[in-house]
């Protein structure tokens, strides 16, 4: 199957504004793309100006972009077109957890704490909650049903500083709160988990009426691999696509910026489309990401 997606954001500053950017595909779907995937960049205050931009690859294996925007502020958008399989989310319920003297070294980073995922403060109510359960796909499952229904979904819910100890508490949150309080519980239980952000359209599912946004799951390391675990929705979906992993949102955030600004416009778009390439105008790119430069995650 084929998915469209893009987006299209618009940021107004009145002076240079440094920003990062982590919007561009993950690395290890960039294979998938049905044509290639551009960020185009537009100036407000004089559309014909050139805003370049340089990639960089951090180190949890992300696309970041840098750039300044002009006074005035700028657009930033893209729509690409991508192969998927059309299978939902693997599901093995014989997946067995890894002892963490036997973890790879890159998972351990995701047994610790970090900003939003409190595990010092949440370690206590992990163990008490599934801490008689047996290790692996079940655990993890339980986690996420835990989660699933502990929380209430709304968008009026939002705050970028909520942390999962306080989700926990609050019992309300949107996506990024849902993967955030997931993950702090599977890393108490010694469960490796990573938050993820990116596309996830209403493909296979009724409709949302709710405006489309990026979403944020989790990953957890069971039985040498990664599995996807979606705690908001609970789950397996169709046309899953991430952008960036990391240890929470910190990490995965869109867009960093060093300086005032106020956001405009923020448009994003996944969908199914037709077993052929949709028409779509071109977008006036600033390079695009060099397949030898990706490193898969």
């Amino acid at each position: 199957m084929l998915i469209r997606y893009g987006y299209r954001i618009e940021i107004v500053c009145g002076h240079e504004l440094p920003l990062i950017t982590m919007l561009d595909i993950h690395p290890s779907r960039r294979h998938d793309l049905a044509r290639p995937d551009e960020m185009a960049v537009t100036a407000l205050a004089d559309p014909s100006a050139t805003v370049p931009t340089t990639q960089y690859l951090d180190q949890f294996g992300n696309i970041c972009r840098r750039l300044v925007a002009p006074p005035g502020g700028i657009l930033l958008q893209s729509d690409g077109v991508l192969y998927d399989s059309g299978v939902p989310d693997p599901v093995n319920a014989a997946a067995r957890e890894v002892p963490p003297s036997r973890l790879p070294d890159e998972a351990l980073v995701y047994l610790l704490g970090s900003r939003y995922c409190e595990t010092d403060k949440l370690a206590d109510r992990a163990w008490s909650l599934f801490g008689h359960l047996p290790p692996g796909w079940e655990r993890v499952q339980a986690v996420v049903d835990f989660v699933h229904n502990h929380l209430t979904f709304g968008y009026a819910f939002a705050r970028n500083t909520r942390t999962a100890a306080e989700a926990f508490d609050e019992r309300i949150g949107v996506c990024r709160d849902f993967a955030h309080l997931a993950v702090a519980l599977c890393r108490c239980l010694n469960i490796p988990a990573r938050y993820c952000n990116g596309y996830l359209g209403d493909i296979g599912v009724p409709k949302d009426p709710a405006p489309m946004d990026f979403n944020a799951w989790f990953e957890v390391y069971l039985g040498n691999r990664w599995y996807t675990f979606d705690a908001r929705h609970n789950m397996p979906r169709i046309g899953r696509v991430v952008i960036a992993r990391g240890r929470d949102a910190t990490d995965v955030a869109m867009l960093n910026s060093f300086g005032q600004h106020g956001l405009q416009r923020f448009e994003v778009t996944t969908e199914e489309v037709e077993d052929a390439l949709p028409e779509v105008p071109h977008l006036p790119g600033n390079g695009q990401w060099h397949e030898d430069r990706a490193v898969s995650s």
